[in-house]
């Protein structure tokens, strides 16, 4: 096939199907970026057919592959941060990252703020078993990888990363409770 010709095909099918496959993606996944990841995989594959006139069913094929490309997705083993939890105010989206980190310039009130985040993020890493907070405080505060965590202490990687989620979620309800909390 002529690589006019492909270019062709790409262009039309993704003209043809970029809206229904987002459509198709987005209520199954996390969020907008995650979809969009996924559908760019979808179109790299798709693009790297060689022959793409061999394709019976391009739609078929297209949602088939969208469709093991979100399983793909939930099936890698990734550990989730604290960072990811993301709280939204009146001016648009911020995360608990950015409070923690905020400059002490932002005024007495957002000091007082950060200090009673800092507490309770402390109170709640006390709560966790030992094992969790361990590789929790290793991972996030001082910076060491899940694999080095794994290595030191002999154990899995699929059990430090069990550890890691574990802590995390832990850690997110409580601050969401502390949200709650504060916006009641």
């Amino acid at each position: 096939m002529p690589q006019k010709e492909k270019e062709s095909i790409i262009s039309q099918t993704v003209s043809s199907y970029g809206g229904k496959l987002m459509s198709f993606i987005r209520p199954k996944v996390k969020n907008t970026e995650d979809a969009e990841d996924i559908l760019q995989e979808v179109w790299y594959q798709f693009s790297s057919i060689t022959n793409l006139s061999e394709i019976v069913n391009v739609g078929g094929w297209l949602y088939r592959v969208t469709a093991n490309k979100i399983t793909d997705r939930y099936r890698k083993k990734k550990t989730e941060n604290l960072e990811d939890f993301v709280y939204e105010d009146e001016d648009g989206d911020f995360s608990i990252k950015d409070i923690l980190l905020m400059d002490e310039s932002a005024g007495p009130e957002v000091k007082m703020f950060q200090d009673e985040i800092w507490k309770k993020l402390f109170e709640a890493l006390e709560e966790l078993p030992e094992k969790q907070r361990l590789v929790y405080t290793e991972n996030e505060l001082n910076d060491k990888t899940l694999q080095q965590i794994a290595d030191e202490q002999g154990e899995n990687i699929k059990t430090i990363i069990s550890r890691k989620n574990y802590a995390v979620k832990h850690l997110r309800n409580r601050l969401r409770k502390l949200y709650e909390d504060l916006n009641s």
